[in-house]
């Protein structure tokens, strides 16, 4: 069986082939893939996002679906719903669009609270429960949900305890100038974008080979002084000046469960507190909420997390 590290060596390399820069959102979306969690996406449109997670897919042998939200979407109409069967007079459940491996929640925030409260519930079940009868999605399962930025008009904010069922939010900003460059050339020759995921891209893993590499990165080791450093990252949250709210325990066991990943990813069998810092900012930035007087000083998540990150004494050791 192939290492993690040459397995994820392998997707980036064809990954890279159709998708170009946005190293943030490829490598969280890789951790939380490996460590079954899930990806909250901000972005602007014509990001990429849809060929990000196609060309993904298809990369990993698993299923791509999509779902568009929009205000009048139901429950049923993604978990699926009973239909009469009119030649055995019988209901039988017919699945929706959630029974798929790889999910695009595309404008997540435009549906009501009902419908996103059934997405979550299945993120952390991994199962679809109708009837009294529940359905189990097959695994690996990764939503990547997508919210806009800008447009607030028609949109409804996801609560604090919802957000927090998330892994990672990456925040997906324009490429720099070589990167745009790169994508005007490759993406604009108007060609079918199937036929060239077909000719250009292989898939080079399945989906029993990722569950296997999911048991074994469980082995990567956390020495006690690491488990000590991510506690206090995440209580510090809890008391740092400019954080009405600060992260929940959710939050570090998703920084406990990303650097095992990464430490696979990079080769080692045991993680780092580079691991650890090189998640942080995904990791906690959708955990934490900034106080009144903060915003209006126009203080900004990310630069206030790394500044908590360079007030914890780092620890130091042979497998830290």
């Amino acid at each position: 069986m192939r290492t993690t590290q040459e397995l994820f060596q392998a997707i980036s390399t064809e990954l890279h082939k159709l998708y170009v820069g946005q190293e943030e959102l490829v490598l969280s979306t890789m951790v939380a893939l490996f460590s079954g969690g899930h990806v909250l996406i901000e972005s602007l449109p014509g990001m990429g996002k849809t060929l990000f997670v196609r060309a993904l897919g298809h990369i990993l042998g698993c299923r791509f679906g999509r779902i568009q939200f929009t205000a009048d979407l139901m429950p049923s109409d993604i978990t699926g719903a009973p239909l009469l069967d009119v030649r055995t007079q019988e209901f039988r459940f017919r699945p929706g669009p959630v029974f798929t491996q790889l999910l695009l929640a595309d404008e997540i925030n435009r549906s009501p609270a009902k419908t996103h409260a059934a997405l979550l519930e299945i993120m952390q079940e991994y199962r679809v429960t109708v009837d009294g009868t529940s359905h189990v999605l097959e695994r690996p399962f990764l939503v990547l949900a997508t919210q806009n930025p800008i447009e607030s008009e028609g949109t409804y904010n996801l609560p604090e305890a919802q957000l927090d069922r998330f892994m990672f939010k990456v925040v997906v900003n324009y490429p720099d100038e070589q990167e745009e460059a790169r994508i005007l050339t490759l993406h604009s020759e108007q060609v079918d974008l199937n036929s060239r995921m077909e000719s250009e891209l292989q898939t080079i893993t399945s989906p029993e080979e990722i569950m296997q590499q999911i048991a074994a990165n469980a082995a990567v080791r956390i020495e006690p002084q690491l488990v000590d450093y991510i506690n206090k990252v995440v209580r510090q949250t809890r008391e740092w000046p400019s954080f009405h709210l600060g992260a929940s325990p959710r939050a570090g066991l998703a920084l406990m469960q990303g650097a095992r990943t990464l430490a696979a990813f990079r080769g080692r069998d045991y993680a780092t507190p580079d691991d650890v810092v090189d998640i942080t900012l995904p990791a906690l930035r959708h955990r934490v909420i900034m106080t009144a007087e903060a915003e209006v000083e126009g203080l900004n998540v990310d630069d206030q997390l790394q500044q908590l990150l360079r007030s914890i004494e780092v620890p130091r050791g042979a497998a830290v």
